[in-house]
């Protein structure tokens, strides 16, 4: 076995775990950064899921560090690709006109920007970056972690020992290799207070749906039909209870009155709100925008709810089992595509649309399909403070409300984000698969307490792992939340090498948090919404 050493290991490579190397290392800390596949980004780019971000995010509302990243991605397709003068003078060019983000772009255009940022500090040397790289054994003295072991596809193992550890992975890996205190699924009413939350014993099986993307483009005229896939017969014929009918159908659930809306593939011309067509959801290229003469198509990204796979949870299984329910996860998606191209109802009153052709290219892998599943839910530590529902959630704060207070206003805030808590169709636990839950939120902040493990000095969370409940997980786990909270996590490693004290020293006293607030402010991490915005509800 290998050995090697660093001030900061960050393992896994998503939105989180580059922040937070970026931030160790922009503070003279020497940084390992690993991650399972062979692109950094995660969600925005391994999972292929375009930014979900809030309405105010052009300007304000995320990190210097994650604006940078927006910016570097405009400015990748001005230097590379054929745009239309009208385009190139768009200062806010969504390069897919995708409705879901104002920045749709393909994912390899992330990894491509994210590199970037990384490379004068690897250049330097301040980070190493091992790609192909699973965490497989953490080491432990007492409530400190002295290494990780990671191994590569070839089965080496390399052991690596740190002053401080982020665990930044998909899933909180490190929280089950380490033994630390963590929470998987659903908490019960009685032990959060949540007005949403479930009634009688929680549900450590119950978990939000996982989604296997895919990427798209349409040639029409063309036929690109797949093999009709093995479980395709068991995936047209599947219906949930709260189902608008077998899954694989136009109609779905609108998640916010849980009412059925159909959908079509694209525009149907109605201008209802339900009549939109799916395809713009999260398109990551508009041939609008490019010269007609480069002959670039528009490209789309599937995450839609019909690719939600809801029977079984991939946290808290045996690997045999999470890895059954991911190979479902993906004949879900294969069987969607391909009814899509045979049996979709289509505008001509038959059926198909057999032009529908995958872009390998645009996800970096052999098949179009993401490198990995989108997962919107992960182990949570438990942590010194958990933000709960009654924290930012409209309904359960409604009587603060006429005093002028929306959510809850924390003195050890380390940033700040939106989103509505949007919690997809679940496992469901021992009830079997429930249906959407959907809340309205005011635009919340980041605690600090909800990054510090309850016993463990030196692990800090840097994704979906932080100290929230399966309610709030549903508006913590967005893109430049996400890239927020690595950005903290990376600071405050450094920060407490540079002066010795333990995070949880950091926060348990006035003066030394505010001298990392101020450090954080510097660095242009928000902490606080301006007050004309505090009262504004989440939307889509």
């Amino acid at each position: 076995m290998r050995e090697d050493r660093c001030d900061v290991l960050v393992v896994g490579g998503g939105l989180g775990g580059t922040a937070a190397a970026l931030a160790a290392a922009r503070r003279g800390r020497s940084v390992v950064l690993t991650e399972a596949t062979d692109w950094i980004g995660g969600q925005l780019t391994t999972q292929g899921v375009p930014p979900d971000e809030h309405p105010w995010i052009e300007e304000f509302g995320c990190t210097r560090g994650y604006r940078a990243l927006r910016d570097g991605v405009r400015a990748y397709y001005r230097r590379n690709y054929p745009l239309t003068a009208a385009a190139r003078a768009d200062d806010r060019l969504n390069p897919g006109a995708g409705r879901v983000s104002r920045i749709c772009h393909e994912p390899r255009v992330a990894v491509a920007v994210l590199e970037e940022m990384l490379a004068p500090y690897r250049a330097a040397g301040r980070i190493r970056l091992l790609t192909r790289h699973e965490p497989v054994a953490v080491g432990l003295s007492g409530d400190r972690v002295t290494s990780v072991t990671l191994r590569d596809r070839a089965g080496q193992d390399v052991e690596i020992a740190a002053s401080y550890t982020i665990d930044a992975t998909e899933l909180g890996d490190l929280l089950e290799l380490g033994k630390v205190e963590h929470v998987i699924g659903a908490e019960s009413a009685a032990e959060t207070g949540e007005p949403h939350a479930l009634d009688g014993d929680p549900e450590p099986l119950d978990q939000q749906a996982v989604s296997w993307c895919f990427a798209l483009e349409h040639r029409p005229g063309e036929d690109h039909t797949i093999d009709q896939p093995a479980e395709y017969a068991f995936w047209r014929d599947h219906r949930a209870d709260f189902w608008p009918g077998p899954q694989l159908n136009w109609a779905e659930v609108n998640p916010w009155d849980l009412t059925e809306h159909r959908r079509s593939l694209f525009e149907d011309g109605s201008g209802r709100p339900d009549g939109f067509g799916l395809w713009d959801f999260r398109r990551v290229l508009a041939r609008a925008h490019f010269a007609e003469s480069a002959g670039i198509t528009d490209v789309t990204l599937v995450n839609w709810a019909h690719i939600d796979y809801w029977l079984g949870p991939v946290v808290g299984v045996l690997p045999e089992e999470r890895d059954r329910h991911l190979a479902a996860a993906r004949q879900l998606s294969r069987s969607f595509l391909y009814w899509m191209q045979t049996d979709a109802p289509n505008s001509q009153g038959g059926t198909g649309f057999p032009g529908l052709r995958l872009r390998p290219d645009t996800l970096g892998t052999p098949d179009g399909f993401a490198k990995a599943p989108y997962v919107r839910e992960s182990r949570r530590i438990r942590a010194e403070f958990t933000v709960t529902e009654n924290h930012v959630g409209a309904q359960a704060r409604e009587p603060l409300v006429g005093e002028g207070e929306f959510s809850a206003e924390f003195a050890d805030t380390v940033g700040i984000g939106s989103y509505r808590i949007d919690l997809h169709p679940s496992t469901g636990g021992k009830r079997g698969p429930r249906t959407f839950v959907d809340i309205e939120t005011w635009p919340f902040q980041i605690p600090l307490g909800a990054l510090l493990p309850v016993r463990v000095d030196n692990l800090l969370p840097a994704a979906k792992n932080i100290g929230t409940t399966h309610i709030t997980n549903g508006c913590y786990r967005l893109h430049p939340i996400e890239w927020n909270i690595g950005e903290v996590a990376g600071t405050l490693a450094a920060h407490c090498l540079d002066t010795g004290l333990a995070p949880r020293q950091v926060r348990a006293r006035a003066d030394r948090l505010a001298d990392f607030q101020r450090l954080l402010a510097a660095d242009g991490v928000e902490l606080a919404w301006p007050r004309e915005v505090r009262g504004l509800k989440q939307y889509y």
